[in-house]
């Protein structure tokens, strides 16, 4: 293959951090090795964060800006030109509203025919400052002149932003996809786990993984453990993810106010995600708001059953494999994870069975990065 048959695209991000929007640049990035077509280089507007050294032994460029606060956004513009400059790409693929923006005008200034804008959040009541909001209406108006396409995680994203002002006619849905080989029950890292925290086969653990935030709303699962775990002392409750430690006071005066703290277990921001959740018997995705929940659909995939509030595209992704409910209503959700424990555990593997299996008929990676490989691909 030529240089000319490959085409170059150059991804904008803000971090490269562990969340939703990251490992999935990560997994389309992965599944483009050997092949020669398709060259990516990653631009990170901050830091090369946690998983910018894994791309880097992918063998991918990563560059970060080192962008401390949006008061360096003038002078993080100009060295985004001249990393464009640079890299020459075919494609220019942002993520998120302040690569949108950024990366949108510096791909302009420069002539890339193709710039593809990235949506990932289904609601803007979730927040965020003045100067977020004023970013967003930005991107607004900006979206009939800049980018060729904007791409949005969930059929919910895409409606909220159109609504908002963005131009429907540049719009598309790609939902995430998952590598169900890749992301799978382990019965050895189950034991090796639950061994390791004392956790015996009669006990039913419910788990949840995420980074700690307000949008995440861990509040209201622990508010649902507490009511559920006052009568049902076979309950276990585990949290993954970023800040989901004993040296998180917040976390923990929540923790401490239901009462039983030591059927809790924190383990933080971990790598061995399948393994974690192999230890789970429940999943519960408790957002108070989200797109197109990755670690919904990771859960899915190592076959456990589920209960997800009614945010963004749960309910897409989930089908009639698990529960859902509505957001901010522990009580609801409270049901929701005792009607699931207090089901078989045959019972429960079956639901799960079946969660993974929607995910193999429907939202593989493969899925989703053929859809991608046509936006990167020359228009005839």
């Amino acid at each position: 293959m030529t240089n000319t048959d490959r085409i170059k695209i150059t991804h904008v991000i803000v971090g490269l951090d562990v969340g939703g929007a990251e490992r999935f640049l990560c997994r389309l990035i992965e599944a483009h090795q050997g092949r020669p077509e398709f060259e990516h280089r990653v631009i990170s507007l901050t830091t090369k964060g946690a998983l910018g050294p894994g791309l880097e032994k992918m063998g991918v460029p990563v560059s970060a800006l080192n962008m401390r606060s949006l008061f360096d956004a003038p002078k993080i513009y100009f060295r985004l030109v001249r990393a464009l400059r640079r890299d020459k790409p075919d494609v220019l693929q942002c993520w998120m509203y302040y690569a949108d923006l950024l990366g949108g005008f510096a791909g302009r200034r420069l002539g890339v025919k193709n710039i593809l804008w990235g949506i990932r959040n289904s609601h803007f009541e979730s927040g965020g400052t003045r100067l977020k909001r004023l970013i967003r209406k930005a991107c607004a108006w900006c979206s009939h002149a800049v980018p060729t396409g904007i791409v949005c995680v969930a059929d919910s994203a895409l409606a909220v932003h159109a609504a908002a002002g963005y131009d429907r006619s540049r719009m598309l849905v790609i939902h995430n996809g998952y590598d169900p080989e890749n992301f799978r029950h382990s019965e050895t890292g189950r034991q090796a786990l639950r061994g390791r925290l004392g956790i015996g086969e009669d006990t039913v653990v419910l788990g949840s993984v995420g980074r700690y935030s307000a949008a995440k709303d861990h509040a209201s699962f622990i508010r649902a453990a507490g009511m559920l775990g006052r009568e049902e002392k076979w309950l276990r409750f585990l949290l993954v993810g970023r800040d989901l430690t004993a040296h998180n006071p917040a976390l923990m005066r929540l923790i401490d106010a239901t009462g039983f703290p030591e059927r809790f277990t924190l383990l933080g921001e971990r790598a061995d995600v399948a393994a974690c959740m192999s230890a789970m018997d429940v999943f519960c995705l408790h957002s108070r708001t989200e797109g197109f929940p990755n670690v919904l659909g990771e859960a899915m995939c190592v076959g456990l059953p589920c209960v997800a509030t009614d945010v963004g595209d749960a309910a897409v992704l989930l089908g009639e494999t698990g529960l859902i409910v509505p957001a901010d209503s522990v009580a609801e959700l409270a049901g929701a994870l005792l009607d699931m424990a207090s089901r078989g555990a045959e019972q429960r593997k079956d639901l799960g069975a079946r969660a993974r299996l929607r995910i193999e008929q429907h939202f593989t990676l493969g899925h989703a990065v053929a859809k991608f490989e046509t936006l990167y691909r020359p228009q005839a």
